[in-house]
């Protein structure tokens, strides 16, 4: 009985205690103004580690050179020859041109800590990309392919010192100076007749691969001012066919069936005329060509389109070819220094095909294209002659196109103001 008493008094004793102890705790800390009460330190969190793979890998990047093929440029990823071959193979059953690769292609291999490849991938063009990974003991392959974003810009220039220069300040690539050259190059010799102050506009197609710029597409329409004469072209697939041709305004072809120069950039030094000193033999002879400046190598391009009738060397005139042309018409091409590939007499040549390569061979004083045009047997000067023009836009569908030029070049001339 006493035992129980005893307990029951150091029961109500500890929770006479407590009460006390919550009471003190209350009056110090819960009155107005009482300071905050004191708490441990909250624990310092460890350094972050990064993760780290359990099994690293390295990466190592090749582009395709000149004269390459897959495996030659896998070989110097680091792949050894067996694994090259195959997975090349399963690249060309996936559709991957193998004959033929544009240099500056990538080429990726994805190596694991054993040094073994673990995947390649291959990236032939921007639109285009292959991933070859290890399976079931051999090499799967994978492709995906996304469409280009096509947008039409307007470009604008004006010439200062070169149709390139122009370009360029323009922030554009020199491959639209050849296009446009091309355009013109029935109506417009870019070689002898561009000026300072020249003025060119045009709409291109530029093509996109993820946001960045690709190439340019289709020329859509496009002018050139000089000496107050512009020029206009309008690109247009006639009815039923899929070849882009450009036309003026009014539907008249600007493909003429002669060139105004084989050269696409050079300078004219020394004229058509029939008494001129000669540099070499001396005395006044007749000059019945176009001597055009341009560095030995230069492409020559055939004027038309026709059958070669000579090809090799001439005398004093060099290597030399002879194109005969319909209508009476010939060319000639000298002092060149080599022949394109399997030109040969009997060859059939399409305008603007490369025939040659300038050169000094033959009495020539130094590189240049001697450039004749014969008539009936008759020479005439191939600046003032008067060529056949192209086949215009037939009349059923003349209206439409005239519609189509009007708006492609009030959007032109909306767009880039001369």
């Amino acid at each position: 009985m006493n035992h129980m008493r005893r307990r029951s008094v150091v029961a109500v004793a500890l929770s006479l205690a407590s009460l006390g102890s919550l009471a003190l705790t209350t009056h110090l800390y819960l009155r107005p103004g009482a300071p905050a009460p004191w708490l441990l330190a909250a624990p310092v969190p460890p350094p972050a580690i990064e993760p780290r793979p359990a099994f690293p890998t390295r990466i190592r990047g090749v582009e395709v050179k000149p004269g390459d093929n897959l495996v030659s440029a896998l070989a110097r990823a680091g792949v050894d020859t067996r694994t090259a071959g195959e997975i090349t193979a399963r690249l060309g059953q996936k559709g991957a041109e193998l004959r033929k690769l544009r240099p500056g292609a990538a080429l990726e291999v994805t190596w694991n800590f054993r040094r073994v490849p673990i995947e390649v991938r291959y990236a032939p063009s921007p639109w285009i990309r292959f991933a070859a990974a290890p399976a079931n003991g051999g090499w799967e392959v994978t492709r995906s392919q996304i469409e280009p974003e096509v947008r039409v810009e307007a470009v604008q220039g004006r010439v200062r010192r070169s149709l390139f220069e122009a370009v360029e300040e323009a922030g554009e690539s020199p491959q639209l100076v050849f296009a446009v050259v091309e355009i013109f190059s029935s109506d417009f010799d870019f070689t002898a007749d561009t000026r300072q102050g020249d003025q060119f506009r045009l709409l291109v197609e530029k093509r996109y691969a993820r946001g960045v710029f690709v190439d340019y597409g289709r020329i859509l329409a496009t002018q050139y001012a000089s000496g107050g004469r512009t020029l206009s072209g309008v690109g247009y697939a006639r009815r039923g066919e899929a070849r882009w041709t450009y036309y003026d305004p009014s539907g008249h072809s600007l493909r003429k069936s002669f060139l105004k120069s084989p050269l696409e950039f050079t300078r004219i030094t020394s004229g058509f005329m029939y008494a001129r000193p000669h540099p070499i033999l001396g005395g006044v002879r007749p000059h019945l060509a176009i001597d055009y400046a341009a560095p030995a190598g230069t492409p020559v391009r055939a004027g038309a389109d026709g059958v070669v009738t000579e090809a090799g060397w001439d005398g004093g005139n060099g290597i030399s070819v002879t194109i005969r042309h319909r209508s009476g018409y010939a060319t000639m091409y000298n002092h060149l220094s080599k022949l394109a590939a399997e030109l040969r007499p009997g060859a059939r040549v399409s305008q603007r095909q490369v025939i040659g390569f300038v050169g000094a061979t033959g009495l020539a004083t130094g590189p240049h294209l001697d450039y004749r045009v014969s008539k009936n047997g008759q020479f005439v000067n191939p600046l003032g002659e008067r060529f056949i023009p192209g086949e215009p836009i037939a009349a059923a569908e003349r209206a439409a196109f005239v519609d189509h030029a009007r708006a492609l070049l009030r959007r032109l001339e909306d767009a880039t103001p001369f």
